[in-house]
This record gives structure tokens, C-alpha cells and sequence, in this order.
């Protein structure tokens, strides 16, 4: 059910309102043509239970990053 994802992405957001601002900007941005968009928005708040929505990244892209330097011509 919905409302147990809810209860589960505050764990990490405090603040309803923000909880839902941020969930709102992630489904638009996740959200891909032809499928539903209350399915997006039950995977978004999936995500939000595990990990913390306020980061910018998550610590498994930082982790990833190959390291570019740069050579002289």
C-alpha cells in the first residue's frame, strides 16, 4: 500500500511537505512515457526508504567514478 511507503520514506525526511515536494520532482524526472504514473511515483518512494532523498548523489556513483586525468598534448 501506498501509506506504508509514505511511513517508510520518512524514515529519512522529516518533514511531510518536503517529503512530497521532493517525491513530485522525482517522478517527473523518473516518469517515462507510456507507463503509469502511480507506478512511478510507488517506485520513487521505494527508493526514498532506502536511501536519503536530500543527497545529492547516491554513495554507489561516487563509488563507481573512474577518475579522468587529463594528458599533455
Amino acid at each position: 500500500m501506498r501509506s506504508d511507503l509514505v511511513f517508510g520514506a520518512l524514515s529519512h525526511v522529516s518533514n511531510r511537505y518536503q517529503l512530497c515536494q521532493l517525491a513530485s520532482k522525482a517522478t517527473r524526472k523518473l516518469h517515462k512515457p507510456n507507463t503509469r504514473l502511480q507506478d512511478t511515483t510507488n517506485e520513487v518512494l521505494q527508493r526514498f526508504r532506502t536511501t536519503n532523498p536530500g543527497s545529492s548523489e547516491s554513495p554507489a556513483a561516487k563509488a563507481e567514478e573512474p577518475v579522468q586525468h587529463r594528458r599533455a598534448a
